[in-house]
């Protein structure tokens, strides 16, 4: 059963009002069209039962039942068309025939049904009019007219009570189809544009949350490393204040230094920063007020990795490179630690992040022996190799030397591991068989031009 009704007795009865209606003023038009309907079928009632020699009354109550059928059009049109064809022989049910067949032509029944019933009724209202015409005729004035006038009339009539209603249900059924397809197409459409805009809101918490992973490290690797030789320091200023006064001068500066120079990275840092946000100030302002949901969303996205980029970029710029290890070696040394600094292959330029990167790789490792195994011997290798950059730092055994009392947080590892993968290197770190631990990292030779 695919005609209008049936559809929508399968929307559910929470989408119609009374029985197969939708809406109340198809109840009231289907109730005055089958009020006609019946009030003309009881008329020609009254002449079918007068030609058969029936009761009066049975002919009218005959035709209104005929005439009620109309009431379930939408619900099943195929069973009203059914009906007019079967009582055109009757020559009543005029507008039952018309109005069944526009509603099976606009519901969406199988073509070849609605041209089988749409043939079955164009044949049997040709018949009556074919067969009432000719009865009209005979015996009249024109019954000499031409032989043509008879077919011609009857072929008029089966055309004009046939094919507008079916004419007028196909086009009626192919529009609202049409609708229905560019309604479920809009609502397609919202939602994908809504799962747009939840993909891009999470992309963005997704930056955000990366751009303070970034921070959080590189807040660690500038201040760690220099607050733990300023401990150091202030340690073995602590000892020899009093025994060796220029010794305790000497420390003294030495933690003045470093602490001018943590402050002057930190305040590079925040420049970096300031100068990410207004990057992405700038672009959510040539963005525009763009509306919808999905052009709110997008912007954050962009101004997430507009701000990282930029952020990278300028720390990339800005920030130690190769040439200052010789001078993060020699800070450690100041320290008190020994270390052991070796360079193989010929010194080149790199990228920027690159360098950077190297140099963390390295300033952490020294930070970690301060913290963990101080007064252990270092060895800090570098290796200038055809396509790589690899670099190694190596302690020994701290034969039971107490610990610095440094705090750690435990994210210094996994932070070099990050740095060196983000650039497609490997990073490989662990406890050697002499007690001691190692780190090292290659990365790939990304020359600048």
């Amino acid at each position: 059963m695919t005609t209008t009704g049936a559809r929508e007795e399968a929307e559910g009865p929470t989408a119609r009002g009374l029985w197969w209606w939708r809406r109340r003023r198809s109840v009231v038009l289907d109730v005055g069209l089958a009020g006609v309907s019946a009030l003309e079928c009881a008329f020609e009632g009254i002449r079918f039962a007068g030609n058969a020699q029936l009761p009066v009354a049975l002919g009218v109550v005959f035709g209104v039942l005929v005439g009620s059928v109309l009431l379930l059009r939408r619900r099943w049109p195929m069973a009203v068309v059914l009906v007019s064809v079967s009582v055109t022989p009757a020559e009543m049910g005029v507008l039952l025939g018309v109005v069944g067949l526009y509603t099976l032509a606009a519901s969406d029944a199988p073509r070849r049904i609605i041209g089988a019933l749409a043939g079955m009724s164009l044949v049997g209202t040709l018949i009556v009019a074919f067969v009432r015409t000719r009865q009209d005729v005979v015996g009249s004035d024109l019954a000499s007219a031409t032989r043509w006038y008879i077919p011609l009339i009857a072929v008029f009539m089966a055309l004009s009570l046939s094919l507008p209603p079916v004419l007028l249900g196909l086009y009626v059924g192919a529009r609202r189809r049409l609708m229905e397809s560019l309604r479920e197409r809009a609502d397609s459409l919202e939602q994908e544009l809504s799962l747009l805009a939840d993909r891009a809101e999470q992309r963005a918490e997704w930056a955000r949350t990366e751009e303070r992973t970034r921070i959080a490290r590189e807040m660690h690797d500038v201040v760690a490393h220099r607050v733990s030789l300023m401990v150091v320091h202030a340690a073995a200023l602590q000892a020899v204040a009093l025994k060796d006064p220029q010794k305790a001068v000497k420390n003294a500066a030495l933690v003045g230094d470093m602490g001018r120079q943590a402050l002057t990275e930190l305040r590079e840092m925040l420049g970096v920063l300031r100068a990410g946000e207004q990057q992405a100030a700038r672009k959510v302002a040539d963005a525009g007020p763009g509306g919808g949901a999905g052009g709110s969303a997008v912007p954050l996205a962009s101004v997430g990795a507009a701000a990282a980029a930029a952020a990278a970029a300028a720390a990339a710029e800005d920030g130690p490179g190769m040439g200052d290890i010789e001078t993060l070696v020699g800070q450690s040394r100041d320290a008190g630690m020994v270390v052991e600094f070796a360079v193989q292959g010929v010194s080149r330029a790199y990228a920027p992040e690159v360098e950077q990167t190297a140099y963390r790789v390295v300033q952490e490792a020294l930070t970690n022996v301060h913290k963990h195994a101080a007064g252990s011997k270092v060895m800090v290798r570098l290796a200038h190799r055809e396509a790589e950059i690899a670099m190694q730092v190596e302690n020994g055994p701290s034969y039971g030397a107490a610990d610095a009392g440094l705090p750690s947080g435990g994210n210094g590892l996994v932070g070099m591991r990050e740095r060196v993968h983000a650039l497609g290197g490997v990073f490989v770190s662990g406890e050697t068989d002499a007690g001691g631990f190692r780190v090292s990292a290659v990365l790939p030779d990304r020359a600048a031009a």
